[in-house]
Formats: structure tokens, C-alpha cells, sequence
């Protein structure tokens, strides 16, 4: 309904005889809103993601959340040339997989956890044959050589961090997660996969942001305050760290909003400020001020103890890293003579680890920020065995690898997209005895392995680890040997 005067606006015909200044409605035909089509379809199998597929007309229909074996009813979202995409309506016939008892009542609107009405070992399984699928993909695949999952202890309440949106719909304040394939946000209230004091703190916060009505960014108009939530917590010590990611620097509202948060809840230990006034979907500024409180948090990892900065990048799942750490150290079998090169170190969680049993370690970094916290988690740990440097990873590995010759072992964790084809020959070249590569991707996890094979290495073991439970995501820790 558009409101005008006849002053501002051509006058309305069908106002002609009202008084000049009298405002007239101009009402807009209403459109009929076309209901979209809706399939029953069978689902036969899940993709990498977790989501359903079923043949439809020589196509193939993506249904997220529902599972092998399933007759559902789902409407149609989209169709493109070789696939349609759809949301779940309705459960004709459930999978025997199916549990019965979901913990979390916004499944089919969040969208973040599609395993979440996957029975607990059907998950597992599932993980299991995603590995074993891209290792057969490349010709890499032996009897025997990916072991089971091995599973998280604790399935729900696991998250340790979270990265959380700020928005608003007609005027209430919303703190979750953008809903897969679009720009709605859907809040997470108690979101059953975060640790419980992760919640505490987003409720306090919805509510005391609503209650002071400070603003919230909008990525339409590139207007507001308040961006995104960072929240880290210590399992071990019940501790949190927070974080607001802010549009421009504020020291009015936040620093009243921090403090009015470590008092509502003792449990924050500090709250920081990261300016952030790009239009991109980075989180992520480059400038981060203390609000209150400390610095950073101290996490007790294994057999290490962890100083995790803010904007540091720490693995969500706590326990299942320990577990991951310990693994490597155990299938690296370290003695006092050996020199180590970890690539992709980050912080030190998988370094500091090895160094205990090494020579020497050197850790490689591209974030010097996180070069910086490593370097510190040695001096916190008393490891002088070690020392850790910034820059490029292929760069920085040819010039170590002549000062540490010879190199017993190279540890690999990189970034989702996996490592260069110019990395990967660097380290062919340095022929050390051992690799272990840990890896959040099977795909590209499998592509590096391939080019590692064929210069001379053979993959002993492949261990998947459940890191993420509920979702399809799998994290892998590969052993190769250099074949004499």
C-alpha cells in the first residue's frame, strides 16, 4: 500500500474531486501466490553432505533431512537441468535408522545438523564409507586399510565454539545461523550440539541486546552495530570467552553490554571488541580490543596446556581433538634424535604434542597471529625444543628442510581446500620417513594422497574421526610411509 499527497505526486484519477491536500490510498492488486509442487519420492542414499537422494524423471531430487529407505512427500524449491531441490514436507514410511527420540526441535528449519535423526552408528558408518568412497575414487582404496569411525564420547553438547549471526525480524532480535541456501536466520536458542553455557550466554546476550535496543547490522543496508557472536569455552575449566563482532568501533554500548554479561554470568572470563566494517561474509576484522576482563583463554589439551586468543582457530570438538593429538603421537613414535616438521600448525595443538618426544619441531604458519600463539603455548608448556614461523607453506618447508636434514617426520593439517600441488612435490623431495596427515576433507584429502603415492609413499592406516557428530562431516588422520 503506497501512501501519497496530491502536492508530491500526479494527481490519482480516481481522487480527482478530494481536496488537494487530502491523501489518497492507491491499493495494488494482490497477487495469488502459486503454491509450489510437491514430489513423493523414495530416498536411496545420502550425499557428502548428508543430504537425501531419490531419482526423480531421470533426475535426482535433494531432500535434506531425510534418510535412506524413507517415502516422503517434498516440495519443490528449484529445478535445474539435472537436479531438484526440495524441502521435506512430510515422513510417509520412516528408515529403520530413524531414531525416535531427536533432541532438537528445529531440525527441518536449521538445517545444520542433517545426521541428526540418523541413528548414532549409522552415523559412523556413514563417515566410514564417505572415506573409504574418495580413497576408492583414486585407485588408492586396499582391503582392510580404513578402520571403523571412531566415535565421539559425547554426541550432543560437544561444541566448544560458535559462530554466531545477529539479526532482527519485526523487531526481535535473532542470534543463530543462516539457513542453508539462503539469507533467513534462524535462531538457535538451545541448540542441543553446543555446550550448555554456550546457550547461557546467547540467551543473556538476545536478551539484554532487546532490552537496550542496540542496534543490528543489516546486510541489506550496511547499517547497525552488532555483527556477529564469538563465543570459545574451556569444557575443562567451565570458562568462555566472547566476542562481539562489531560494524565500527563502539566503546558506549559494549563495554556497558560486557560487563553487564561477566556479571550476569560468572563463567565469562573476558569480552572482546573486533571491528569489522567490510560488505563481504567475512567474520573476521582485523583489529580486536579488549572489553573486560582477560585476554585470551587457557585450555587444558591432552598433555598440554592451550592459550586460545580470540580470533585463534581451535578445533570445536575439545575431546575429539585431544584424541586426534594423541593418535599422532602415537602412530609417529618419536625418539630424542628425530627432527619434525608440523605444517599448518596453527596455534601448536598437534606440534607441541610431538615435541615432547622430538629432537627438534618446527611448526610453519601463514597466520602470524597464530605463529605468535604457538610460540607462546611452548613457553607455557616449557618446550624449548620448538620453535614456530610465518609465511607460505611450501616456501618456508624448502628452507627448513635443509637446516633440520634429515627430517624424520612431516605432520600435515591443512585448510579444507587441502595443499598445492608445489607443496606436496617440496616434501616429496625432503623423502621423510614418515607423514601423518590430518585432514577435514576426504576428497581433498584423497587428491594429496594420490600425488603422495605416486612419488614414492604408501598409506599404512586411515583412521576417520567423528568430530562432528550429527553432521556429515569427518575428520581423517592418514599414516604413509616412505617406501625404501
Amino acid at each position: 500500500m503506497t501512501l501519497f499527497t496530491n502536492r508530491e505526486y500526479p494527481a490519482n484519477p480516481q481522487c480527482a474531486t478530494q481536496p488537494k491536500e487530502r491523501i489518497c490510498v492507491k491499493k495494488k492488486q494482490a497477487k495469488k501466490i502459486q503454491p509450489r509442487p510437491t514430489l513423493k519420492l523414495t530416498i536411496e542414499n545420502l550425499d557428502n553432505e548428508g543430504i537425501g537422494l531419490a531419482p526423480h524423471e531421470g533426475k535426482i531430487a535433494l531432500v535434506q533431512g531425510a534418510l535412506p529407505g524413507e517415502t516422503v512427500i517434498a516440495e519443490v524449491e528449484h529445478e535445474g537441468r539435472t537436479h531438484i531441490y526440495t524441502r521435506l514436507r512430510k515422513i510417509l514410511r520412516n528408515a529403520p535408522q530413524r531414531t525416535t527420540n531427536n533432541p532438537c526441535k528445529k531440525e527441518f528449519t536449521c538445517l545444520g545438523c542433517p545426521l541428526i535423526g540418523l541413528k548414532y552408528q549409522g552415523q559412523l558408518d556413514f563417515k566410514q564409507q564417505r572415506v573409504t568412497n574418495a580413497l576408492a575414487d583414486h585407485d588408492l582404496l586396499r582391503e582392510g586399510l580404513v578402520h571403523p569411525t571412531l566415535p565421539a564420547e559425547q554426541t550432543l553438547e560437544y561444541r566448544a565454539s560458535a559462530k554466531l549471526v545477529f539479526g532482527r525480524k519485526r523487531e526481535r532480535v535473532l542470534i543463530g545461523l543462516y539457513q542453508r541456501g539462503s539469507h533467513e536466520i534462524v535462531d538457535t536458542g538451545d541448540c542441543p550440539i553446543h555446550h550448555p553455557l554456550i546457550n547461557r550466554i546467547i540467551n543473556v546476550v538476545r536478551e539484554e541486546v532487546q532490552r537496550q535496543s542496540i542496534s543490528v547490522y543489516s546486510s541489506r543496508h550496511k547499517k547497525g552495530l552488532l555483527r556477529y557472536l564469538l563465543i570459545r569455552v574451556s569444557p575443562e575449566n567451565n570458562k568462555a570467552l566472547v566476542t562481539f563482532v562489531s560494524n565500527f568501533r563502539d566503546l558506549q554500548q559494549l563495554p556497558k553490554l560486557a560487563k553487564w554479561l561477566m556479571r550476569k554470568v560468572p563463567e565469562v572470563i573476558g569480552v572482546h571488541q573486533n571491528i569489522n566494517s567490510s560488505t563481504g561474509n567475512v567474520i573476521l576484522g582485523q583489529e580486536t580490543i579488549k572489553l573486560h576482563g582477560l585476554p585470551d583463554l587457557i585450555e587444558q589439551v591432552g598433555g598440554i596446556r592451550l592459550r586460545i586468543a580470540p580470533e585463534a582457530f581451535f578445533q570445536v570438538n575439545t575431546r575429539q581433538a585431544v584424541r586426534i593429538y594423541q593418535l599422532v603421537r602415537q602412530w609417529a613414535n618419536l625418539s630424542k634424535k628425530d627432527n619434525v616438521i608440523d605444517l599448518y600448525c596453527g596455534i601448536g595443538g598437534i606440534g607441541l604434542h610431538l615435541a615432547k618426544d622430538a629432537r627438534q619441531l618446527v611448526g610453519i604458519e601463514y597466520v602470524e597471529q597464530a605463529v605468535r600463539n604457538a610460540a607462546d603455548n611452548a613457553n607455557l608448556n616449557e618446550l624449548d625444543n620448538c620453535r614456530f614461523v610465518a609465511g607460505d607453506a611450501a616456501e618456508q618447508l624448502e628452507k627448513l628442510a635443509a637446516q633440520l636434514h634429515p627430517v624424520r617426520l612431516v605432520s600435515l593439517n591443512p585448510p579444507r581446500k587441502g595443499c598445492s600441488e608445489e607443496l606436496l612435490q617440496i616434501l616429496c623431495g625432503i623423502t621423510p620417513q614418515q607423514i601423518i596427515y590430518v585432514s577435514c576433507d576426504p576428497e581433498s584429502l584423497t587428491r594429496d594422497l594420490k600425488v603422495l603415492v605416486e612419488n614414492g609413499y604408501r598409506i599404512e592406516q586411515v583412521q576417520p574421526v567423528d568430530m562432528f557428530p550429527q553432521t556429515a562431516h569427518v575428520e581423517t588422520v592418514v599414516e604413509l610411509k616412505r617406501m625404501e
